[in-house]
């Protein structure tokens, strides 16, 4: 009878439950073990299967993923913390925190061999992987991609102002080549005097001048005539005006009227100091005239600005000094060197009748003065006239 009544106790017993099971995990094709140093049972403690449920070690899971996992043995809480997720367990209570979001679990977490265990799901939930238990090869699958972060922005440059737009070519100035003047002028004296032994200051009338000249590089050659005509005015042998000094100063001659004409012929070779169209140079000078005294010739030196041909209006003008001018007058059983130091001078401008004319308008002023050295007449001599007249550039630009 005892022996009936034991045989119903013992078939209304619950069945013993059956002992978990520890299966490996592959976490990226690798095994996971909870504690690597430390083996139980001739092997590593991974996943916990115990019936229908899969059980994982919290802590090694997490710590594959780069994590940071502490435990509160007095509250047995777990924190799991990693960028991107915050995971709270408590052992025995069947909920789960996930970024401050409660969430119910059907397994409460516990400690197995003491190594805290969760389920299955709060691995999949909170890491976002792929978990599955694959029965068949009793091992639990666990596939994680970490997420990628997002690149990380070029630094912002501040903004830099434009740089300035480079300054424009300056337009180039024209340079101002000039064309060497080649020219010949002609004038006619409007009015002026002379003064000499045979003219006490009277009117230049039927006067003329020529000039011409032309430039080869550095250097100029020119000529200058001039020719001053005038009268001689003799009413009567008692007119005073009639006597004329003679060569020497040794007395006076009885002269007629007439008309006397003086020429003064110039030659001119300089070299150029300054632009536009300074020289300095030498010159030869020869002066005759139709009063019977001798011609008279010497070499000097002076300066000289010629006229600018290629502008529309310009001026000009010389100046030269001949200390010693010279003739020989024979006459009266005698033979006298009649000497006179000379100044010849001239200034004027032109007016081109268009900017590419060669042909202008001049006008000026000129004259000489003759100082007596030897066996003169008079102490000296002055011719001056203004004068006007036309000039052609035969090199015109």
């Amino acid at each position: 009878m005892l022996a009936l009544v034991l045989g119903a106790v013992l078939a209304a017993a619950p069945a013993p439950a059956a002992a978990p099971q520890e299966v490996p995990i592959l976490f990226n094709d690798h095994h996971v073990d909870a504690t690597p140093d430390t083996l139980k049972n001739g092997r590593v403690l991974a996943a916990l299967v115990k019936g229908d449920t899969v059980l994982v070690p919290l802590r090694a899971m997490f710590e594959q993923t780069g994590a940071t996992v502490s435990y509160d043995a007095g509250s047995k809480t777990v924190h799991v913390t990693k960028p991107g997720a915050d995971v709270e367990v408590t052992v025995g209570v069947p909920e789960v925190t996930i970024n401050n979001e409660k969430r119910p679990l059907d397994v409460a977490p516990e400690i197995y061999k003491g190594v805290v265990v969760v389920p299955l799901r709060v691995i999949a939930e909170a890491m976002n992987a792929y978990v599955q238990w694959v029965p068949d090869k009793q091992v639990v699958v666990v596939r994680y991609v970490p997420p990628t972060p997002p690149p990380t922005p070029e630094p912002t440059m501040a903004p830099t102002a434009p740089p300035p737009p480079p300054p424009p070519t300056p337009t180039p100035v024209p340079v101002h080549t000039t064309t060497p003047d080649l020219f010949l002028a002609g004038d006619y004296t409007i009015t002026g005097k002379t003064y000499n032994e045979f003219s006490a200051g009277n009117r230049n009338t039927g006067s003329w001048s020529a000039r011409a000249a032309g430039e080869f590089g550095p250097f100029y050659a020119g000529i200058d005539y001039n020719q001053y005509r005038y009268n001689h005015t003799c009413a009567s042998l008692t007119d005073q005006s009639c006597y004329v000094t003679t060569v020497g100063n040794n007395g006076a001659s009885y002269v007629p009227a007439f008309v006397e004409r003086d020429t003064f012929t110039e030659l001119h070779a300089g070299y150029k100091i300054l632009n536009p169209r300074v020289y300095v140079g030498i010159g030869w000078e020869f002066n005759a005239t139709n009063n019977g005294y001798p011609n008279q010739a010497g070499f000097g030196f002076g300066a000289e600005k010629l006229p600018d041909a290629d502008q529309q209006l310009s001026w000009y003008g010389s100046y030269y000094y001949y200390p010693n001018t010279r003739g020989t007058y024979t006459g009266l059983g005698q033979s006298l060197s009649m000497q006179y130091s000379l100044q010849t001078y001239k200034i004027g401008g032109i007016y081109k009748f268009g900017p590419k004319s060669p042909l202008w308008f001049d006008l000026g002023y000129n004259g000489n003065r003759g100082n007596a050295k030897a066996n003169s007449p008079t102490p000296g001599y002055t011719h001056n006239g203004l004068y006007a007249g036309l000039g052609f550039n035969f090199n015109n630009p």
